[in-house]
């Protein structure tokens, strides 16, 4: 068997277990915060589905063992009193399985198979393997021997409710099997490595991708490795909709690409994979609409356009080219200038009332900050925050058109910019914070959300007396684990409410940025400091308890990791410096 694993070990209740490139994972998380008793593999492609069971078995009986799950990148095991069983990912849709001492099934985990849905089981003679067919990703999945014997066979070719799958078992030595996941048909399977030789393969994998994304990480960045590992399980090939390698925000129940997410991710990924990074900026503008608008998310099967996400991609784009370890060719650059142009438009026309100065937000969700309590007395609203990261936006075209020698278009974008940011102060700025504005009505007022003081975002844009305010108010939402996205004083505060409370990270990337671009460099310095103490303490949930610092929500995301990543090598070259 393979030897004693290394590497930063992980729960896979936490974190699935999956590969680079892969739509699927092994994991007990078949839904949204519904864990089941075995692990299961769980595609992505259709939706999220629990598809398989896989279950260690007791040689004598058949009864399930009692096993701990142990994980690194590269190797899952069930470790158990009398055995041990392993797997690895041989290719992103194929796993290798040895075991030694345990026998173990692979079951299908809808016991109901009907006309519309469930899952169909067969013997395939052709590839002497054995099927199952899903309704739900509409993908098969075939089980091959490749040593060993079958044990158990159950509910091939039966219809209607039945247990359905095998169980693999070996007297004397290993038993190993192997399962894909395929679309229609492919040639039999046909072992290309050795078991240990596809777990130094896909060790190497994880371990180049690490070296090229954090060749900074030391005993200082303790969580730099499973960050990178966050990120790196969660890409998918392109496929579907999906129309370039996607990093997903997770391959637990968030199994998208939202409008705002992906900007953290190509950020992460920039110097170290640049080719990746630019795929994630520019996937979800691949499904920019007629308006110009993006669309709210992208997955395998769905583009939703029901919302949209704020217009934080000329802030990022401008990061992301100043990251990238090579500059762009004029034939990227005028791509990029396209669809922010029209990304832009789309802000400046169809989400400004008439005779309106400032854009609005239709709803929460469009913000990013769905049910932020700056939108507790309406939902279609005027922000502060949507105007400065548009005016960011707008300075970033103003300067690709410059260096597209569009200066017309780039003196026409810097006017507006300066409009959008001195209509900003002029009705929104009390003289002491933010305040934010009905679209219908013109009613104004104020909330105990740190939204109203993402305009620190403008960074060295804002005149100093403003970005000092916004530092003092800033200060008050810090906890000892760092930003809460409500003032936990306030009443409507909630620890598990989203985003009246929580901690998030790309609220603290762009508030860090900000606060630091406008020369409050020490604050900066320490929500930085507490956002990464928490990911080494409390790993890489959707968002943290502020005032616990537990995770919360989906516990393996993304934008958590690139944030960490983004935050840990910024430090670590100051640090250097």
């Amino acid at each position: 068997m393979t030897a004693a694993p290394s590497g930063p070990a992980f729960s896979v209740h936490d974190i699935p277990f999956s590969t680079y490139g892969s739509w699927f994972d092994i994991s007990p998380v078949i839904a949204e915060k519904t864990y089941a008793e075995d692990l299961h593999l769980v595609s992505h492609q259709n939706g999220m589905h629990g598809v398989l069971r896989l279950v260690p078995l007791e040689p004598t009986g058949g009864e399930r063992a009692e096993t701990r799950v142990e994980a690194i990148p590269g190797l899952l095991r069930w470790v158990g009193e009398s055995g041990l069983v392993e797997l690895v990912y041989e290719t992103p849709d194929t796993v290798r399985l040895r075991g030694r001492g345990l026998d173990f099934g692979v079951f299908a985990a809808a016991h109901t198979l009907t006309p519309f849905s469930g899952t169909y089981f067969f013997h395939d003679p052709a590839a002497d393997g054995h099927v199952f067919t899903s309704y739900e990703t509409g993908r098969r999945y075939r089980v091959t021997v490749l040593s060993g014997t079958l044990a158990r066979i159950a509910g091939a070719q039966a219809l209607g409710s039945a247990e359905r799958g095998v169980a693999v078992t070996s007297q004397d030595g290993d038993w190993e099997i192997v399962i894909e996941e395929l679309d229609t048909s492919r040639p039999p399977y046909a072992s290309s490595a050795a078991f240990d030789d596809v777990v130094a393969a896909a060790r190497g994998a994880f371990t180049d991708f690490v070296d090229a994304v954090a060749p900074w990480r030391s005993d200082a960045t303790p969580a730099a490795e499973l960050a990178a590992y966050v990120v790196w399980s969660a890409t998918v090939a392109a496929k579907g909709l999906v129309t370039r390698p996607g990093v997903l925000m997770s391959k637990h129940w968030m199994d998208k690409v939202w409008s705002w997410d992906h900007c953290f991710n190509a950020l992460a990924l920039a110097p170290g994979c640049p080719e990746l990074a630019r795929d994630q900026f520019h996937l979800p503008f691949d499904h920019q609409d007629d308006s110009g608008a993006l669309p709210d998310s992208v997955t395998h099967s769905e583009v939703l356009y029901n919302f949209v996400k704020p217009p934080i991609h000329g802030w990022a784009y401008g990061h992301l080219r100043r990251r990238l370890p090579t500059p762009l060719s004029g034939s990227e650059l005028t791509a990029v200038y396209a669809r922010l142009e029209r990304w832009t438009d789309f802000w400046l026309t169809a989400r400004r009332a008439p005779g309106a100065d400032l854009p609005h937000y239709q709803h929460g969700n469009d913000s990013g900050w769905d049910n932020a309590t700056t939108f507790d007395p309406e939902r279609v609203v005027v922000t502060a925050d949507l105007s400065a990261f548009l005016a960011l936006q707008l300075h970033q075209l103003a300067e690709l058109a410059g260096e597209l020698g569009k200066h017309d278009e780039a003196a026409r974008w810097t006017r507006t910019a300066e409009e959008i940011q001195a209509a900003l102060l002029d009705q929104l700025w009390t003289g002491d914070r933010f305040v934010a504005r009905s679209a219908s009505t013109g009613e104004t007022w104020s909330s105990a959300s740190l939204l109203d003081l993402m305009p620190i975002a403008l960074g060295e844009h804002l005149p100093a007396e403003v970005g000092s305010a916004l530092a003092d108010h800033i200060k008050a939402h810090l906890t000892p684990y760092g930003l809460a996205t409500e003032l936990p004083t306030s009443p409507d505060y909630l620890a598990d409410g989203y985003w009246r409370g929580p901690i998030w990270a790309p609220a603290t990337v762009l508030v860090e940025d900000g606060l630091r671009r406008a020369g409050h460099l020490r604050l900066a310095d320490d929500i930085s400091a507490r956002f990464r103490a928490l990911c080494e303490t409390h790993g890489f949930a959707e968002n943290f308890d502020a005032l616990t610092g537990t995770g919360l929500r989906d516990r393996a995301y993304t934008w958590t990791a690139s944030s960490y990543l983004l935050l840990a090598e910024a430090h670590t070259h100051r640090e250097g410096n």
